[in-house]
């Protein structure tokens, strides 16, 4: 039995495969053609010094190894029975196998190589004369949290790849534990998991191509074991983020009786691993058909019971939360970021996220139909069709003709998704955005298009955005002509929302409701009433409030949440429509600098929100306002020096001017029932202030900073501690789609680290 090998990255020499150029002279013209350069040149000349460069070392390493291979078996009519590859060399035995053609691996290594020179920060090291095993401890030892296994070469020949201070940190360690350490020349942390982004990237680039089954087993770097023909993608994109298993892959081929062992291609470096490995272990004896059954046993189990680990068993951003919800909502990522109003949400902050794979929403409460008219051409302008974006609705019962006024431009521009809040019931102008995206495809069969996302801190809203729309609603608009009957039918066992958003406690209105209690108590409710809906997806459940650091998302994602949804954070960042002496001071708070205060627009009701409260006098006055309102029935019956207080130092005005002004804004009703009734006076006046506060907090205003009202939650704080010290701790330099990436990688990080652990600790 033979089994033919081809080295990897590394093994690249100047002048390798000077006696192929001239005979597959098509073939290199081909490449030469993918690739946009002379690999002839690259590999005999190297003028450019660009041969040691990963995105050129990849396919010229590839072209040699595969025009080796042709000449090999046209020499020798050999035919092997096995082939393997180390690393990049898997390619040229998926190639040898007839997985791919030559002009297809050409462009698959060239892709690889782009993607993987990208990669920064991270490093790789070797150590030599330390088993796996034992590599293993001086790692969980030194407390370095981001380090990996990269190569098992030989059973005493290791590679690690990591964050590149980590890898520099990590030599006294390995010397002190007898090791020959040797840093190695490359610029990232290879076969890690720090490598997902250029995975993931790769996994979609290859979705285009169609490989075969192999015509001859090829052994991978992955499992040690003969490719799978059904998941070749995966495991070609997998290979990047995990550890080259070298050592058990001979050993497999020991034990399928290999005898023969032929590097095909430049060096020997291959060929002195494999002679190592041979003379030092014992044939690996296995049953294919058992492992195989196994295998899959394990794959189904993990499948059903933890969503968000990949394939690889490596926990990346990409993978967390739900794959349908990502999937529906044309996302790269389980992320959203909610709505902020007056546009502190902003436009320009909807785009970087669209552009980025994340989606957010524009925040609408506050802003005119022109302005928000304005802003959906923008972001429709900016974004192709694929990016997403949504905007938000928000619930006003005091003018509902406002808000069917709004669901008609949404209508009118064909926005697909929106952020339901402040709702408590459901609204006929929410019914009918919701029924208007019911449309047949070519099957006749009802598709949704338009998307709801319910924002609720509380069970009894969750259920009503679980269920369908009232039949009194449905009723109203078919015979207002604003649906049709289809549609009406349709919607009676349509719920109201295709996803919920639990929203704990956060910045601006709040319940101040706990995730660890809130967001279990809203899934069971989703699955129990998913049981009474089966005709239709399950809806997807969200988590937002208090996500400020990898580890408040962390735990969300492990309560059981589709995706998570940020606030606070974006506010201070560049793309928030925040003033920047908002930005300057939010920078700077901590956990404890936040408060409740009343909710201006249900004042009377005792509603509050959560705002900023390090210094500013806002949430303090806000306070006594509502106070004085609780205790009192007019201004007439506030003692004199309080109500001088008031209007010098609080709104710098008369009591009578600010009416003027409220008679301007109100609607004829609510003056006239003012005239009547003082206290409700009393309230249109103090209510003025809550107005006036925000707008000065907009504008920036530094003379009156005192007064700024800031919506705001505690994870600001948290986030601010989080990058204190880095390049982030300036919000000139956050950008939202940075902050997102950062805080889902990290979280990622610490996943993979926890189960790593717990696994450890299993196992002991």
């Amino acid at each position: 039995m033979t089994a033919f090998l081809f080295p990897g990255q590394g093994s690249q020499i100047k002048g390798m495969g000077k006696e192929l150029f001239t005979e597959y002279k098509d073939l290199i013209a081909k490449a030469d053609a993918i690739l946009g350069y002379g690999v002839e040149e690259l590999c005999l000349e190297d003028r450019k010094a660009q041969l040691g460069q990963t995105q050129f070392t990849q396919p010229a390493l590839f072209i040699v190894n595969a025009l080796s291979y042709l000449q090999k078996i046209q020499l020798e009519k050999c035919v092997p029975d096995y082939v393997a590859g180390h690393s990049l060399g898997e390619y040229n035995a998926l190639f040898a196998a007839g997985v791919f053609d030559f002009a297809t691996g050409v462009a698959l290594v060239a892709k690889r190589g782009e993607l993987m020179s990208q990669a920064a920060s991270g490093g790789m090291a070797a150590v030599i004369g330390l088993t796996e095993e034992q590599t293993l401890v001086v790692i969980e030892e030194s407390g370095l949290k981001n380090i990996y296994l990269a190569n098992i070469n030989t059973p005493s020949q290791i590679v690690i790849s990591g964050k590149k201070d980590e890898i520099d940190l990590a030599e006294p360690y390995f010397n002190d534990a007898g090791a020959n350490y040797i840093p190695l020349n490359v610029s990232g942390a290879f076969h890690s998991i720090l490598m997902d982004e250029s995975k993931q990237n790769f996994r979609q680039f290859i979705d285009d191509f169609t490989f075969s089954s192999p015509k001859i087993p090829v052994i991978s770097n992955l499992y040690a074991r003969p490719y799978n023909s059904n998941n070749i993608k995966d495991t070609l994109a997998n290979q990047i983020t995990n550890p080259v298993k070298w050592t058990e892959s001979i050993r497999y081929l020991m034990g399928k009786d290999v005898k023969e062992f032929i590097q095909v291609g430049p060096g020997n470096v291959v060929s002195r691993l494999t002679n190592d490995i041979i003379k030092k272990t014992e044939p690996l004896i296995v049953d294919d058909v058992v492992e195989e059954e196994e295998e899959e046993e394990t794959t189904n189990e993990t499948a059903t019971n933890l969503e968000g680990v990949n394939s690889s068993g490596a926990i990346s951003a990409f993978s967390l939360g739900s794959e349908e919800f990502k999937k529906e909502y044309n996302l790269k990522y389980a992320y959203l970021a909610g709505a902020m109003y007056k546009g502190v949400s902003s436009k320009e902050m909807v785009v970087k996220l669209g552009n980025a794979g994340l989606m957010g929403y524009l925040g609408t409460g506050g802003l005119d139909l022109n302005t928000i008219e304005e802003a959906i051409r923008f972001i429709q302008a900016e974004l192709n069709n694929s990016q997403a974006y949504g905007l938000n609705l928000l619930n006003n019962p005091n003018n509902p003709e406002k808000v069917e006024r709004f669901v008609d431009l949404l209508l009118k521009y064909g926005v697909k998704k929106i952020e339901a809040s402040a709702y408590i019931s459901a609204t006929p102008s929410l019914v009918r955005f919701r029924l208007k995206g019911l449309k047949k495809n070519q099957d006749g069969i009802f598709e949704v298009t338009n998307k709801v996302m319910g924002k609720v801190s509380r069970p009894e809203v969750a259920q009503m955005f679980l269920s369908p729309a009232p039949e009194a609603i449905i009723n109203q608009l078919l015979a207002g002509n604003k649906i049709t009957a289809e549609q009406a039918e349709f919607a009676k066992t349509l719920p109201l929302a295709d996803a919920i958003c639990v929203e704990a406690d956060s910045g601006g209105h709040t319940d101040g409701g706990v995730a660890y209690t809130l967001l279990p108590a809203i899934i069971k409710l989703r699955d129990e009433m998913g049981k009474k809906y089966q005709d239709h997806k399950k809806v997807y459940i969200g988590a937002a409030g208090g996500i400020g650091t990898p580890e408040a998302a962390a735990a969300a994602f492990i309560l059981g949440a589709d995706f998570i949804l940020t606030g606070s954070i974006n506010q201070c960042s560049v793309e928030s429509g925040a003033s920047d002496l908002v930005k300057d001071l939010l920078q700077q708070i901590n956990v404890q600098d936040t408060a409740y205060a009343p909710a201006g627009d249900m004042f009377e009701l005792g509603a509050r929100v959560q705002v900023l409260k390090k210094g500013l006098f806002f949430p303090s006055r806000a306070n006594k306002l509502y106070e004085l309102y609780r205790l009192y029935n007019s201004l007439d019956e506030i003692d004199e020096k309080t109500r001088n207080q008031l209007q010098e130092k609080y709104f710098k005005r008369s009591f009578e001017s600010i009416y003027e002004e409220c008679k301007k804004f109100y609607a004829s009703d609510v003056i006239e029932k003012a005239e009547i009734n003082s206290k409700h006076k009393m309230a249109l006046i103090f209510r003025w202030y809550f107005g006036y506060s925000t707008r000065l907090a907009m504008e920036g205003k530094k003379e009156n900073k005192v007064d700024f009202q800031v919506h705001c939650g505690p994870a600001l704080g948290a986030f601010n501690q989080w990058v204190r010290g880095t390049q982030l701790e300036n919000w000139q330099q956050r950008h939202v789609d940075e902050l997102a990436v950062k805080l889902l990688n990290e979280t990622a990080e610490i996943l993979n680290q926890r189960f790593y652990e717990y696994g450890q600790k299993t196992i002991t």
